[in-house]
């Protein structure tokens, strides 16, 4: 069987390396992939945005399964086109990628479906945007409706904060096109946490929890960014929650999709509150979510691909068995470049930490150069996940070969997993 998968970060990294666990027979080629990937299968240099190029490569190599991993293709119809030509694409369809593309449209979904979530409205308008940020009162969540690289949402402590937050992207055009229409929303109290879900449209494959860490500095300090790092399993939702998420948020908002004409198919990832009134949804992403999949597939026992293939062929999950995960945790360490998550140094030489059996590096922003020198080529450089009995343990092994890693500049935290460890779970 031959996978094409698109993408060239930690989570599509992640991707082949577990799919090539499933099956070590598969020929795997990459698009645009990285120097990881390289080590797994063949990189082809073609770009996720280049949706010809794309469609002439799967039918060139006669691809039985395209994996789509970041959201920028899906949003442009990459699956569509690939289903046109009768090729097995796993990911939603353009239309039922809005869930993610489209914040408002994801926000009207869930209120009319009746999936918990935040208040909020949507403007174009900064004066009228500023209107609503007044009358909801500081703290007060702005963001971006479309894809901001996960950069698009402002948590404002002060009305100052938020008005600048809306200037910046209805006036300065900070986000570009994603941030020409904004949502003003209530501010929700409690833990995040983000699940995954496989589905068919209908049926639904649950992953655990996991948690991210998205500010820059150790204690959940500083700015915001793509996420620095996650952890999984999460002793704050155990499988009856898991199950609880499955009944109020995943199968309404997929039931809500199919009557919308847009049913969804692939990974939908939720984004939770955890809030005193219990679980609301945050947001969806139409994909796995980056670092988190780095953390969560490594304890995957089951078979990743089975229900991948099902899924991007069309046939039915009703009868799957549930997935299966190793009694194990794991901690996803994020080195990033000097200046993330604003402007960073590309080209730096990096020298990789040693093998130890229960960590794997996975590349998110790397080259290679033609003497075979590895160098930075992003802001999150790699995502190092380790595996241990223990949180306690996974987190020390995680950043232990973090410190390894040795390039000009290199940034990471040693506390992914804090909030667990804090509440005395993780440690036995």
């Amino acid at each position: 069987m031959k996978v094409l998968v698109v993408g060239g970060g930690g989570r599509e990294h992640a991707l082949a390396w577990k799919l090539l666990q499933d099956d070590p027979r598969l020929e795997l080629v990459a698009a645009p992939g990285n120097p990881g990937m390289a080590t797994l299968g063949r990189c082809e240099p073609v770009s996720v945005t280049d949706i010809d190029g794309l469609c002439a490569l799967a039918q060139r190599e006669r691809a039985d399964l395209v994996v789509v991993g970041p959201e920028a293709p899906l949003e442009l119809g990459l699956v569509d086109r690939l289903r046109a030509l009768g090729i097995a694409a796993f990911g939603p369809t353009a239309a039922a990628a809005e869930i993610e593309t489209s914040k408002r449209f994801a926000k009207e979904l869930m209120l009319a479906a009746g999936v918990p979530t935040a208040m909020a409205r949507t403007f174009t308008d900064a004066t009228a945007a500023k209107a609503e940020v007044r009358r909801l009162g500081a703290p007060v969540v702005v963001k971006a409706s479309g894809i901001a690289a996960g950069k698009g949402v402002i948590v404002a402590a002060t009305i100052n904060e938020a008005e600048a937050a809306v200037d910046a992207m209805l006036v300065d055009n900070a986000f570009g096109a994603a941030g020409a229409e904004v949502l003003v929303e209530e501010f929700m109290t409690g833990e995040e946490l983000s699940v995954f879900a496989l589905t068919d449209g209908t049926h639904v494959l649950p992953m655990i929890a996991a948690q991210d860490h998205k500010r820059i500095g150790e204690g959940d300090t500083g700015p915001n960014t793509g996420g620095m790092g996650a952890y999984a399993p999460v002793s704050i939702a155990p499988p009856a929650l898991i199950a609880e998420f499955v009944a109020t948020v995943f199968e309404p908002t997929l039931r809500a999709m199919r009557e919308a004409g847009r049913p969804f198919t692939g990974l939908l990832y939720a984004g939770l509150m955890l809030t005193p009134h219990g679980p609301r949804v945050v947001e969806f992403n139409c994909r796995f979510g980056d670092p988190e999949t780095e953390a969560i597939l490594p304890l995957l026992h089951s078979s990743l691909l089975e229900p991948m293939l099902a899924i991007a062929r069309g046939d039915s999950l009703a009868g799957a068995a549930p997935l299966r995960w190793k009694p194990l945790a794991a901690v996803t360490t994020v080195v990033a470049a000097a200046g993330y998550p604003g402007t960073v140094t590309n080209g730096d030489a990096i020298t990789l930490p040693g093998e130890q059996l229960n960590v794997t590096v996975f590349h998110a922003g790397t080259r290679c150069d033609a003497d075979r020198t590895l160098r930075t080529a992003g802001g999150r450089v790699l995502a190092i996940t380790a595996l241990a009995p223990t949180l306690a343990q996974a987190q020390k092994d995680s950043a232990r070969a973090a410190a390894k890693v040795q390039f000009a500049g290199r940034q990471f935290r040693r506390d992914i997993g804090w909030r667990e460890l804090a509440r005395g779970a993780g440690t036995s």
